[in-house]
C-alpha cells in the first residue's frame, strides 16, 4: 500500500458495533471533512484514469455521488447517477439485487449512455458487491463498457470484490480493511 492509500485509510473512522453488534462500520465522513485526505482521495482516482478515454463516471447512490462528481469534473467526463428505485423521473431500467434479509433495486435512465461509452463505476466501498453488480448489469444492458469498478474501500472479507472479479469486472480500490 502506498503512502497516499495508507494516509486515506488512517483518515477513515471505524465505529465498532454499528449499526449492530459485531459490525465494524467504516465511516468515510472523516475523509470528506479533512481537506487534505479528501484531495488525496480524489487525486488517487484522477491519476488512475488520467490519460484514459472516459466518457462517463457512473456514481452509485448516495456516497458514490460525492466521489463520482469530483472525479467526473476532473476527467471532463459526464456524470451518471445510479439511483435507488423510484428516484429517477424518466424512463428507467431496473436491476434487483440480494441483501442479507431481502432484496433492493437500483435504476438508471435508459438514455444514460450511448453504446460503446467508456464508463468508470464508482461507490464509496465494496462490501457484499450487490449494489455494484446490479449497477454494472444496468450499464452493460445499455451497451456501455465498464473500464473499471472503483471504490475508496474494499472489504474483501465480505466477498464483494471476489464476486465482481467473477463477473470479469476490473476493480480499483484505494484501500482495504481485511477481515471486515
Amino acid at each position: 500500500m502506498d503512502y497516499f492509500s495508507e494516509s486515506i485509510r488512517q483518515a477513515i473512522r471505524t465505529v465498532p458495533d454499528w449499526p449492530k453488534p459485531g459490525v465494524q462500520f467504516r465511516d468515510i465522513t472523516t475523509v470528506l471533512q479533512d481537506r487534505t485526505a479528501f484531495r488525496k482521495l480524489i487525486d488517487a482516482f484522477v491519476h488512475r484514469y488520467h490519460g484514459e478515454s472516459i466518457d462517463a463516471v457512473a456514481a452509485v447512490d448516495a456516497r458514490g455521488f460525492i466521489i463520482g462528481s469530483a472525479l467526473a469534473y476532473e476527467l471532463n467526463a459526464g456524470l451518471v447517477l445510479v439511483r435507488k428505485k423510484g428516484k429517477l423521473p424518466f424512463d428507467t431500467l431496473v436491476e434487483d439485487y440480494e441483501l442479507e434479509y431481502g432484496t433492493a433495486s437500483v435504476e438508471l435512465h435508459k438514455d444514460a449512455f450511448k453504446p460503446g461509452d467508456r464508463v468508470v463505476l464508482v461507490d464509496d466501498l465494496i462490501a457484499t458487491g450487490g449494489t455494484m453488480l446490479a449497477a454494472s448489469r444496468l450499464i452493460r444492458r445499455i451497451g456501455a463498457d465498464i473500464v473499471e469498478v472503483a471504490a475508496m474501500i474494499d472489504l474483501p472479507g465480505l466477498g464483494g470484490s471476489a464476486k465482481l472479479r467473477e463477473e470479469k469486472l476490473p476493480i480499483y480500490t484505494v484501500c482495504a480493511f481485511e477481515g471486515d
